[in-house]
């Protein structure tokens, strides 16, 4: 198609050039020829003032004896020859050259038929070009990966459970009559359930490459469109292929986007996504055979997946894929690490300890952060201050450093982050401290970080009420320091999560002695350490109204708590409130010195006067 469309344009302007020459040559003849009426030519020629002439049809071209040129149109008469050999003019006859008209004529008149075929060949083209083929809505958008830069399970780490509950799709694709020798049968469908960013598409690709079979990977919203059917033909055309190319690897990311659970009413009642879901399930397990063909598909919300796609003979295997523990984020480390060049100081087992929680994605995003740093600084290499200070950006967000501060705001959020790190110190059980800083980093003002020892899985009724006293710590300060009146809005955030870990404990945890251990909340399983996503309420007015009562009483509780604390060490306040505002930032082993009552000598970190403050910024270390 498209050889055929250059040739008709060259074809086009072939002939274009070729009527345009043809006239250009016959005004190159005629230039410099004066135009002469036809009875002056004749009276020249009667006094043989004419030298030569030539004739083409009825237009006379010439020369006079004194060497000028002329041109005229002669009308027909049968003595104009004769008068011209009678007065001795040299006479040259040519035919009439007309194929520059014709050919020019031709060309105007198939002009409007050229026009209309390339404007055909134009549509046809774009019909058919690109994703939104006009004429081909039912076909997959499945894409096959090169294995060009092959991913095995050396790129995989922290991620050992999941590596080995695949190796044996990787050995049915290698020798799949080992297991059809016993009568045994590979599961068709692996679905990898996680977090978001702990590796899921990746370990489907280190499976293909493992195995050295083509891999096909689509999105579960490139099945949907607003058509009904598109998507069941897209299912049947992605399986059709995936036939061809057996054994392989079908890779379906975020298949919740298709395969939610049908008659529930989400998805705005769809009937095309259900037909979608429909046609999935048949082809996965239906009349026709889907023999060496290994659908993996990958989601976070496995719970609002259809059960008839978790059933055996469909998706036979869940394979969870969590964040890392500690030896994992080491070994994620070292992988990303490859190509960063590092000082002496980075030791890669105090960065995996520092980050819990972290997942793959997260760390890989930590060492990029420490290296952009580094390389703003103009470093050869990245130390390990890159990486505290890429971990201080990931986990409270970017310095605000054109922020300015006056110093009765400063001195406030010093006293209300001091209230946090004093009420940390002195609870049952808490996380150290990491660092507490003033200088305002995302959206708020100043933070106290804690940083678990460990990995961390479940969490007491003592820690979840240690962990709503930090909370309140910092509003319980501003009251004792600077009055009921003076307190501010700082506390938003601390209030926020207080509230939620609250109702957590109550509707959740079973952690409420009036409600006793019962569920009252449905899909909040996404919520860590209060922070719930959703909460929808599934009781009585009565009941609701138990709840609200006991968040209440959780939350001045922990209030009176920290504020009894709070009044108990008025004096380390007082200290760590004055060493914020002198020096800003403090680690954790810094915090504890103040508290103690030792000095810190940093000469680096001088505090600013007041009249040359301008802006809030971090020292460098």
């Amino acid at each position: 198609m498209k050889f055929g469309k250059n040739a008709l344009i060259w074809v086009i302007i072939l002939l274009v050039l070729t009527a345009f020459f043809g006239m250009s040559e016959n005004r190159t003849l005629r230039a410099g020829a004066e135009d002469v009426a036809f009875s002056e030519f004749m009276n020249n020629v009667k006094e043989k003032r004419v030298s030569n002439v030539s004739i083409s049809g009825g237009e006379i071209s010439g020369q006079t004896t004194d060497g000028k040129k002329f041109v005229t149109y002669a009308p027909y008469s049968p003595t104009t020859v004769d008068t011209l050999l009678e007065n001795g003019v040299k006479i040259d006859a040519k035919p009439q050259d007309t194929s520059g008209e014709t050919l020019w004529s031709i060309i105007i008149s198939w002009f409007p038929m050229i026009l209309l075929v390339g404007v055909w060949i134009f549509f046809m083209r774009q019909a058919n070009a690109g994703n939104n083929k006009a004429l081909s809505f039912g076909k997959s958008r499945a894409r096959l990966i090169e294995n060009n830069k092959k991913v095995t399970f050396q790129d995989v780490a922290g991620a050992d459970e999941s590596k080995q509950e695949l190796e044996e799709i990787i050995d049915f694709l290698k020798e799949p009559m080992k297991f059809q020798r016993l009568g045994g049968k590979i599961p068709k469908g692996v679905l990898l359930v996680g977090p978001p960013g702990t590796g899921k598409t990746l370990l489907a690709k280190a499976v293909a490459g493992e195995a050295d079979v083509p891999f096909f990977s689509i999105s579960g919203s490139d099945f949907v469109e607003m058509f009904v059917g598109v998507g069941a033909s897209r299912v049947r055309d992605m399986f059709e292929q995936a036939k061809k190319n057996s054994p392989c690897i079908l890779f379906i990311d975020e298949i919740d986007a298709v395969g939610r659970h049908r008659g529930a009413g989400l998805g705005g009642g769809n009937d095309e996504r259900e037909q979608t879901l429909n046609q999935l399930l048949v082809e996965m397990d239906g009349f026709e055979p889907n023999e060496n063909v290994i659908l993996i598909a990958a989601t976070n919300r496995p719970d609002v997946l259809d059960p008839a796609l978790l059933r055996p003979g469909r998706f036979d295997r869940q394979v969870v894929v969590n964040n890392p523990d500690v030896k994992g984020r080491e070994d994620i480390l070292k992988v990303h690490v490859r190509k960063v060049p590092l000082a002496k100081d980075v030791n890669l087992k105090v960065v995996a300890r520092g980050t819990p929680g972290f997942s793959g994605a997260d760390l890989a995003n930590l060492v990029n952060e420490a290296a952009l740093l580094a390389a703003r600084r103009n470093k050869r290499k990245v130390t390990a201050a890159d990486f505290d200070n890429a971990k201080d950006k990931v986990l409270m967000g970017n310095e605000r450093k054109s922020m300015a501060m006056d110093e009765e705001e400063k001195k406030l959020t010093a006293y209300h982050e001091a209230g946090h790190a004093i009420c940390s110190l002195h609870v049952p059980e808490t996380d150290p401290i990491h660092k507490a800083t003033i200088i305002p980093r995302g959206r708020a003002l100043g933070m106290v970080q804690q940083l678990p020892e460990k990995d961390q899985y479940s969490y007491t009724r003592a820690k979840m009420l240690s962990r709503l006293t930090i909370c309140m710590g910092g509003r319980a300060s501003e009251e004792l320091k600077f009055g009921y009146d003076k307190v501010t809005s700082g506390a938003s955030g601390d209030i926020l999560s207080a509230t939620n870990l609250a109702r957590s404990m109550v509707t959740e945890w079973g952690m409420s002695d009036v409600l006793g251990p019962v569920l009252y909340a449905e899909n909040s399983n996404e919520v860590f350490l209060g922070r719930a996503v959703t909460q929808n309420k599934n009781m009585s007015e009565e009941t609701a109204r138990l709840v609200d009562a006991e968040i209440k009483r959780l939350l001045t509780e922990a209030h009176k708590q920290a504020t009894d604390i709070l009044q108990q060490y008025d004096n380390e306040l007082e200290a760590l409130a004055q060493a914020l505002m002198e020096y800003e930032t403090l680690t954790g082993d810094e915090i504890r010195d103040v508290v103690a009552g030792k000095p810190l000598n940093r000469a680096e970190y001088m505090p600013v006067p007041p009249e040359k403050q301008t802006k809030v910024s971090l020292p460098e270390v």
